[in-house]
């Protein structure tokens, strides 16, 4: 089914009411509740759920956004990080999050498992930046640059993942009594937990619970295609089995992700979706940046195109 991301205009609302409705205007029965929602938003959400102005298919972690948090800060609080008192505060405001979102409808919850803190990330991702921004993607510069962070990634990486496991073995149990997928997602930096290898591996992992599924961003695998860090089809055919959900954005070269469909970006749709099964939710994930009419336009097309992504 075709599903709305809240992220692309809850920063314009202060009640969550009006914000629904925009968002039913633009062709959208579904909504995904994503992070950044204030507390205060939520009697406009109920509202505007009773009184059947749009369904509620899922929510993104943490929502809404946690009281001790200043913005939209969905990584505020990893399951992975180095701090146990955060790890458990993160197991603690999830469950409430499922707890809130199932209580307005909501079937799964989009989950940031968090990063490998263990090594200096704003210098890796600087190094590179610079590097991009020079034209040298695929250069004999940027490979050697691109081996050594992952290197440092990969010798330090076991004890995050271990940690990203153990969260989803602690929420499983009240996923199972609320019938709540947890969509574990892809990520866009290379730091970031778990990876596309992490990811079939933890799949692989939790094969036998369906309520533990991959959560596919398309904007932020993309991204890893055009810095030569992944490969978009090879990944996908990889974990098509586990995939249950999806985030619907486009890439324009060669970071600039949460755009339109059809709209000038790199995602091959065509050569994306063949891989995906019918009955999930494609949650179209957007930039506040994107107008209503292209929107609108581009979701006409989607719908000819893909029709069975409204299933």
């Amino acid at each position: 089914m075709l599903v709305f991301s809240t992220c692309w205009n809850s920063s314009q609302y202060q009640e969550g009411l009006s914000m629904l409705e925009e968002i039913a205007d633009l062709g959208f029965e579904y909504v995904e509740l994503s992070h950044g929602l204030k507390v205060s938003m939520l009697p406009g959400i109920m509202e505007a759920v009773d009184r059947g102005v749009i369904k509620v298919a899922g929510v993104h972690n943490y929502f809404p956004a946690p009281i001790d948090e200043m913005g939209d800060t969905p990584d505020g609080k990893p399951f992975t990080s180095d701090r146990p008192e955060i790890r458990r505060h993160a197991i603690d405001l999830t469950k409430k999050s499922m707890e809130r979102g199932a209580a307005l409808g909501a079937r799964y919850i989009v989950l940031h498992m968090g990063t490998v803190e263990s090594i200096d990330s704003k210098k890796a991702h600087d190094e590179l930046r610079k590097v991009v921004s020079a034209g040298k993607i695929g250069t004999r510069e940027y490979a050697d640059l691109k081996g050594k962070w992952i290197r440092k990634r990969q010798n330090k990486a076991e004890m995050y993942f271990a940690r990203c496991q153990a969260a989803l073995n602690q929420l499983l149990p009240l996923a199972k009594d609320l019938g709540m997928v947890l969509g574990v997602e892809g990520r866009s930096h290379f730091d970031q937990v778990p990876n596309e290898y992490e990811a079939i591996r933890l799949m692989d992992e939790f094969k036998d619970e369906p309520l533990v599924r991959y959560w596919h961003d398309f904007g932020h695998i993309q991204r890893k295609h055009n810095l030569l860090m992944a490969h978009h089809e090879e990944f996908i055919a990889s974990v098509a089995s586990s995939i249950g959900g999806a985030h619907i954005n486009d890439v324009k070269w060669p970071l600039r992700d949460h755009q339109i469909p059809f709209y000038g970006g790199d995602v091959d749709f065509d050569c994306l979706l063949k891989y995906f099964p019918t009955g999930i939710p494609y949650v179209w994930e957007l930039s506040s940046q994107c107008k209503d009419t292209d929107i609108k336009l581009a979701l006409a097309k989607w719908k000819e195109k893909f029709p069975f992504t409204l299933k």
